[in-house]
Parts: C-alpha cells; sequence; structure tokens
C-alpha cells in the first residue's frame, strides 16, 4: 500500500488531519494499528486538556424509540457554535440519546449521586454480602468494586457503549473532544416512558 493510500485509510479510520496521520505514520514505520493508536493516545491527551473550559453553546438533540413508547431529550453543550451544528456532533448527541433510552441512566456523573443514596446503596451491598458469609474485612474491600459497578449501572458517563461495550460513554465523549478540538458535555438529560 502506498503511503498516500495509508494516510487516507488512517484518515478515514480516526478523522485526524492529513498531516498528523503522515506523522503517525512515520513515527510508526507506517503500521496503521500503532499509528492509529498513536493518535488516539495524542487525542486523548489534548482532550484532556480541554475538559475545564467553558461550555456555553451547544444543541438540545431528541430521539423517540420504537412506536414512541421511549422519549429522550439530551442537552449536549460545546464551546462553539460552528461544532454544535456539525453533523458528527448531532449523531453524537444522537448516540446518547438511545443510550439513554436503552440503559435509563438516573445520573449523568458519579458526582450528581448525593450522599444518601450512595450510603443507601452501600448498606444494601454490606448486607448482601454479610447474608453470603463474608467477614468484615473481606466487605471492605469487595465493596469498592461493587460500587463502581452501580456507578456504572446509574451513570450515563459510567456505561458501557451500546454499539461497543469496550467503551464507556465519557469514552466516546472524549474521542469526540479530541476529534473537535473543544469541550462537550453532557448538561443534563429527561428520559420520558409510556406505562
Amino acid at each position: 500500500m502506498s503511503s498516500t493510500d495509508l494516510i487516507k485509510e488512517l484518515r478515514e479510520r480516526t478523522g485526524a488531519g492529513m498531516l498528523d496521520c503522515k506523522k503517525a505514520l512515520t513515527e510508526n514505520n507506517n503500521d496503521i494499528d500503532k499509528a492509529a493508536e498513536y493518535l488516539r493516545e495524542k487525542g486523548m491527551a489534548k482532550a484532556a486538556k480541554r475538559v475545564g473550559r467553558e461550555t456555553s453553546q451547544g444543541r438540545v438533540i431528541s430521539y423517540i424509540h420504537g412506536a414512541g413508547k421511549v422519549g429522550v431529550l439530551v442537552q449536549l453543550s460545546c464551546e462553539t457554535d460552528f461544532v454544535a451544528n456539525n453533523e458528527d456532533f448531532e449523531g453524537l448527541g444522537r448516540d446518547i440519546c438511545m443510550q439513554i433510552a436503552a440503559m435509563a441512566p438516573l445520573f449523568i456523573s458519579e458526582d450528581q449521586v448525593n450522599k444518601d443514596d450512595m450510603e443507601a446503596e452501600s448498606r444494601v451491598i454490606k448486607a448482601q454480602l454479610e447474608q453470603e458469609g463474608k467477614k468484615a474485612e473481606q466487605i471492605e474491600k469487595i465493596l469498592p468494586g461493587k460500587l463502581k459497578k452501580y456507578y456504572s449501572e446509574v451513570c450515563l458517563l459510567n456505561q458501557a457503549y451500546i454499539k461497543d461495550n469496550t467503551k464507556t460513554i465519557n469514552d466516546i465523549i472524549q474521542e469526540s473532544i479530541a476529534k473537535f478540538g473543544e469541550n462537550i458535555t453532557v448538561a443534563k438529560f429527561s428520559r420520558f416512558q409510556v406505562g
């Protein structure tokens, strides 16, 4: 495969710019898989720097599932109206809406789970583990993993992405931050269900 073809394929796989793809291929001896991973890591590093930036633009995206039994509204925020009006940004919003329709999260992120709910969940988990005959020191070791599982069920950003369960919703948002070059956040969502 010629270097031009490699660059083209890498661009299609990653959405990165031509010069970035060329540099990634050069630094990874034209190994397209290593170059893609290199770009992903580079993008994630850039995304991490953008996370704190204000997201005052964005759009509300809607999704109706099936025969109108489940509906979702998501306010997806970004830094500029240029990104807000991008087709891929809307696609990200629709994917997040579908996730919410399918998985019914209660919160966006862990920091929204109130202390009382977490304490109640901890008590329930401890009681279950005690009934299983676990000792106190075992329970203390098991509890963080059980709470992590709880977060992965009730917090949107922690949930496994329904289209690719090797990633979380947070992962796909971070990938979009890297792609668009600006911060993206889920500001709020509402899920409606008949019955």
